[in-house]
């Protein structure tokens, strides 16, 4: 039995891994940071039935910036596959807090490089790079080829992670690799996050719980893929034979105009009644066009996004009317009873 460590397992993409990696029989082990309320709502269903799962699922106490406890871990563990997803990942937001996402989301990965290195382990390592890395593109569309250009604290933050897997991997010949993934989106997405934000907002003005939605620029272009599919191609990458970097992606891009247009149509609605631009959701610094060529990782890894824009967006809003419909409203909207 293949062992695993997510870090980040509670956000969309640690949860959809658990999903895949426990259901191709590997033992998974993820790092959860101690708060006073429950996050785990994106994994609970895989305590749900003990009998589908076993107890293969186990939930450690840590943090990306305890570095000793990240080097006691990987001893005890000795896990053959690290995905380290967890990150300060909100792009605007880390331009509030750029001290902590350097941290967090830039020496984090260090931390965990080393640590690896200091346990003497052979992990097989994923760092969770991003397309933000890519900012002001250098060229269409972008491939891993493609110089970094960053426009955010988080993008920088991302461009360090990225170089420090690519050091590590050729200097002390660890097996790290780096999957650049472009936007990828599912129901299980942030709700601060600009397409949860839009389709939960579709489902609460459809249900007229909401009366209006606002939103920075709309006319910011992204390659949105589905997220199941994203972090099958994270397996995929530590399945490689040697350390390496992917792009992950559809190769389309949308404006976030689209994205809300198209949320809107699909429960008969017209956006532009209920859309109101907000400059505070803007970005000091914009990335105006990111769209990925998946191409390498297509011939290497038999790996292709079969999800395209206008389904996705369907499978978003589809979701939320379901959850709205199935719990109290002020429930679903946050609010307090």
């Amino acid at each position: 039995m293949k062992r695993a460590l997510i870090t980040g397992i509670t956000g969309q993409d640690g949860s959809y891994l658990a999903d895949l990696l426990l259901g191709k029989g590997y033992e998974v082990h993820g790092i959860i940071r101690r708060a006073s309320t429950f996050n785990t709502s994106r994994i609970d269903h895989l305590y749900a039935d003990p009998h589908i799962n076993g107890v293969r699922m186990f939930l450690h106490y840590g943090d990306l910036s305890d570095s000793v406890n990240l080097v006691k871990l990987l001893y005890e563990l000795k896990p053959d596959e690290i995905y380290h997803l967890a990150a300060q990942s909100h792009v605007r937001v880390s331009f509030d807090i750029p001290e902590y996402t350097s941290d967090i989301t830039g020496v984090g990965t260090i931390r965990i490089l080393e640590a690896i290195r200091e346990a003497e382990i052979r992990s097989r390592f994923y760092q969770a790079s991003s397309s933000e890395m890519f900012g002001k593109a250098q060229s269409v569309p972008q491939t891993e080829k493609t110089p970094f250009w960053p426009r955010s604290p988080y993008g920088v933050a991302k461009v360090f992670s990225f170089w420090a897997t690519v050091n590590y991997r050729e200097s002390y010949g660890l097996r790290a690799s780096n999957g650049i993934l472009f936007n990828h989106e599912s129901p299980r997405r942030g709700e601060t996050f600009v397409t949860r934000k839009i389709s939960r907002a579709v489902a609460a003005i459809k249900h007229d719980l909401q009366n209006e939605l606002f939103l920075g620029n709309l006319d910011a272009k992204r390659d949105w893929g589905y997220a199941p599919e994203y972090v099958e191609g994270m397996w995929r990458i530590l399945q490689h034979d040697q350390g390496d970097d992917f792009v992950l992606a559809t190769g389309e891009t949308h404006t976030v105009r689209e994205f809300a247009e198209t949320a809107f149509a699909h429960v008969d609605l017209d956006w532009k009644k209920y859309v109101k631009h907000d400059p505070r959701y803007e970005r000091p610094a914009e990335v105006d066009l990111l769209i990925g060529d998946a191409s390498k990782a297509k011939k290497i890894l038999d790996w292709e996004p079969k999800v395209r824009f206008h389904e996705l967006v369907g499978i978003m809003v589809d979701a939320d009317m379901e959850l709205l419909a199935h719990r109290a409203p002020r429930e679903h909207l946050g609010k307090l009873p």
